[in-house]
């Protein structure tokens, strides 16, 4: 007999109640949502979620989402680990693989993407190292880099940079600030050198008198798989179909958020309603008429369908390995559970 879930019930009793031309709000009120918390970063690359909740995506698949913030990718792995949250978005972190190597975390999708022809994360430089002859990623060699901490993404995209640029790894000094709002601090006032973030971080803080962009990740890491849907083994395991249903609302939003402002088919309306959408989470703090341009210039890819590029994962997974900073026994097949979405 084939299973029926809690989704699958409602939609056969709606269908059943239809027939009989009998009124259904019983039956939905008494079939609860499944709730769930969904751990998330206050940046334009998390919009799918957020859209999915404003649009109805997540309650249309039975999923009654709450989020929790964060600041930076470890802390939510650790988050996924203990069971406070329950999906993340994130970039691959150290933590995350360690924790994978224990069999508490899977990577089951992709989401943002660096993509050729639409801008993506910014290289960049104070303003006291552009003058001091730092105008471009290779005069890195010596200088100081921010990162949150070690093993994040910031860390990767540096040894990536010192590797292309033909300089040892060691030769750019990393400097951990736990905080992205710590990073930008110290790269204003000069007491770090440089960085890279996604553009709608990048493009004000580039446009300002303090910080200047000299280059793109994308040359030093192509098709970078930026961040990936991630969740506890537990639900992989035991609730299979709870994670589809996640990844199927997810997509949702995916889609609305690249036809709005990544490929720009929806229309300027759309657009505008999108930006007021995000609004809410990205940039809460600055008035609709500021935030909106950074909104919209920090738009990337986000994985249709939550497709992986399990290429750029391997990449970073032997990264992590070449710096001894997860152990070398941890194989693809232990971060990743590739059942969920395509992969390539």
């Amino acid at each position: 007999m084939t299973a029926l879930t809690k989704r699958g019930f409602v939609k056969l009793v709606a269908a059943a109640g239809v027939a009989a031309g009998v009124s259904l709000a019983p039956v939905a009120s008494a079939v609860a949502a499944d709730k769930i918390t969904v751990g998330a970063l206050r940046f334009t690359s998390h919009a799918p979620s957020f859209i999915a909740f404003e649009r109805g995506y997540f309650a249309d698949e039975g999923l009654e989402v709450t989020f929790e913030y964060f600041q930076a990718a470890q802390p939510m792995a650790v988050a996924i680990a203990s069971g406070d949250v329950d999906f993340g978005v994130t970039a691959i972190s150290g933590g995350l693989i360690n924790l994978a190597e224990k069999g508490a975390i899977k990577v089951v999708g992709g989401a943002l993407q660096e993509e050729a022809g639409i801008d993506g994360q910014m290289i960049l430089v104070s303003k006291a190292a552009h003058d001091a002859g730092v105008t471009s990623p290779a005069g890195l060699k010596g200088k100081s880099f921010g990162i949150t901490q070690t093993g994040s993404s910031f860390h990767y995209i540096a040894h990536k940079i010192a590797d292309k640029e033909g300089f040892d790894r060691s030769e750019i000094t990393l400097r951990p600030l736990q905080k992205v709002g710590a990073v930008i601090g110290a790269l204003k006032t000069g007491q770090i050198d440089a960085w890279a973030i996604v553009p709608h971080i990048a493009k004000p803080l580039a446009a300002g008198p303090e910080i200047e962009a000299i280059g793109m990740v994308a040359d030093y890491i192509p098709d970078y798989q930026v961040t990936t849907v991630f969740t506890s083994t537990a639900n992989t395991v035991d609730k299979p179909d709870l994670v589809k249903r996640f990844l199927a609302a997810f997509s949702r939003g995916a889609d609305d958020f690249n036809a709005a402002l990544v490929d720009n088919t929806a229309g300027e309306a759309e657009a505008e309603a999108m930006l007021k959408l995000l609004h809410k989470y990205v940039y809460n703090d600055r008035p609709f008429e500021k935030a909106a341009p950074s909104i919209r210039n920090g738009a990337m890819r986000v994985n249709k369908n939550a497709k992986l590029n399990m290429t750029s994962i391997a990449d970073q997974l032997a990264w992590f390995q070449s710096e001894k900073l997860v152990p070398a026994s941890v194989s693809i097949e232990m971060l990743v559970d590739s059942s969920f979405v395509e992969t390539d």
